[in-house]
């Protein structure tokens, strides 16, 4: 068997980690079995979709992550006359008739039935009803479905899974607007995809007797199903597609290395032992559809943060100062020439866990605003002014005139600056401000090597300025 497998997001939010999931194991079961793997758009939803949520978010989304398609992206508006022409055939065959109930009556039919505590469902008021002219041109049109039997079928992660035919009510395959509806598209869609495998979430098992009656009445073969458990947050609650916090997007925003995130993703539902680390070849070579659990899976923020770290710290360092600069440019933030990037990153990976945090951090390599605590020069007198107004014009002469920019030689001119122990702790804290406007860093003569000489030397000319002030 050829494999085939298909992941088909509507376009009516930003692309959720649960929906990431479902097109990353869709993606590496077509992977792990030679197949291929389509990219569907389901928009037919046109009320509540949004192309800038495919263009920007979900097809975005994917290319950052790797997810790569071999057909597609198909856009179900685009396939409209297809779907007419089955419904044609569909109603010429009995197998779907037109239904003319008021959206009133249809109010009255479901209270009617709750009060009676039963399960609310269309009552097929209008399945012998012949159209005649006279007819509402106001009028949906519906799937007959079958009145008896159960629709059975094994679900490759969950096994058997029965529905009775007497709960499932005439589903709508074309709204009064002339747009067909997502259960029936997706049927078409598979089958004219030659999709084999159909892996999804498992709020879909409630659509799947009702598409497998749908593939049954035309005559063709079932596709394997697989549904994924839910993913909850640390409240225990499925996770909101609204929440942006749940937007793939929002993790490369927020400098989540993509490894780091496909890393976490595929570890929620499925494992190989003990192992924590994958590469996305390996998982090619080990996927299994019998080995995706079948409970609910918590998605913890603190072990993504976690995976992210051992990534920034054991990927190759050229591969990580490529990507920080292409996190910078999507912040817009361009850093100067002179910065020594590759040393940063050596210097602070161990320390942080997201490339956002080295940028929060490090903000004072991009930003020439200095906001010197003064509080340090209240304690002076004028001749002690005067004296580091000196001693920062000569350690600012000595950084100029030398010609070997080393941490070493750095940390031998600090340690050469003629001041009393007490006003040498004044100037380190006046020249760690005016470099890093903080009281805290790594080491002065790592931070001055790693901001470079241009910056270093305009910036000790501000603090002498300031000082004069």
């Amino acid at each position: 068997m050829n494999i085939v497998t298909r992941f088909s997001p509507s376009p009516t939010g930003y692309l959720h980690i649960g929906s990431v999931r479902t097109a990353l194991y869709s993606w590496l079961f077509a992977r792990s079995k030679n197949g291929k793997f389509i990219l569907r758009i389901e928009d037919t939803d046109i009320v509540r979709s949004n192309k800038q949520y495919y263009k920007q978010h979900i097809i975005d989304s994917m290319t950052w992550l790797g997810i790569n398609w071999d057909y597609g992206p198909y856009y179900q508006t685009n396939r409209l006359d297809r779907y007419y022409s089955v419904i044609d055939y569909m109603l010429k065959n009995n197998i779907a008739y037109k239904c003319f109930c008021t959206e009133d009556r249809l109010k009255v039919l479901r209270q009617s039935q709750l009060i009676n505590k039963i399960k609310p469902k269309y009552d097929g008021h209008c399945r012998n009803i012949k159209y005649t002219g006279n007819n509402s041109n106001n009028y949906v049109i519906r799937f007959r479905n079958p009145d008896n039997g159960h629709v059975v079928f094994n679900d490759l992660i969950r096994g058997e899974i029965s529905f009775s035919n007497n709960e499932i009510d005439d589903l709508i395959i074309l709204r009064t607007n002339n747009i067909p509806t997502y259960n029936f598209c997706s049927v078409i869609d598979d089958y004219d995809m030659g999709v084999t495998h159909v892996i999804r979430g498992e709020e879909h098992i409630s659509n799947t007797p009702r598409q497998i009656n749908i593939l049954k009445s035309l005559g063709i073969n079932l596709p394997n199903y697989a549904h994924l458990s839910i993913l909850l947050d640390n409240n225990g609650k499925k996770l909101s597609k609204r929440d942006k916090s749940n937007n793939v997007m929002y993790y490369h925003n927020n400098g989540i290395l993509k490894e780091a995130l496909l890393n976490y993703i595929i570890k929620l539902g499925w494992s190989y032992g003990n192992k924590e680390i994958f590469s996305l070849n390996e998982v090619i070579s080990l996927f299994n559809l019998n080995k995706i659990s079948k409970s609910p899976i918590k998605f913890d923020v603190n072990k993504l943060l976690w995976y992210n770290k051992y990534y920034m710290n054991n990927l190759s360092i050229d591969y990580i100062v490529n990507d920080f600069i292409n996190y910078a440019k999507l912040l817009n933030l361009n850093f100067d020439k002179n910065i020594k990037i590759k040393d940063l990153l050596k210097l602070t990976i161990s320390r942080c866990n997201t490339m956002k945090e080295i940028i929060d951090k490090y903000k004072y390599l991009y930003s020439n605003k200095i906001n010197l605590n003064l509080s340090y020069l209240n304690y002076l007198n004028i001749k002690d002014k005067l004296i580091f107004i000196s001693v920062f014009k000569d350690f600012l002469l000595t950084l100029k005139n030398s010609n070997d920019w080393s941490v070493y030689k750095i940390q031998n001119i600090l340690n050469q600056v003629s001041l009393n122990k007490e006003n040498k702790k004044i100037f380190y804290q006046l020249l760690r401000f005016a470099i890093t406007n903080s009281h805290c860093s790594p080491p002065l003569s790592q931070i001055i090597y790693v901001a470079g000489k241009f910056n270093i030397i305009n910036r000790i000319k501000n603090i002498i300025e300031l000082i004069k002030k």
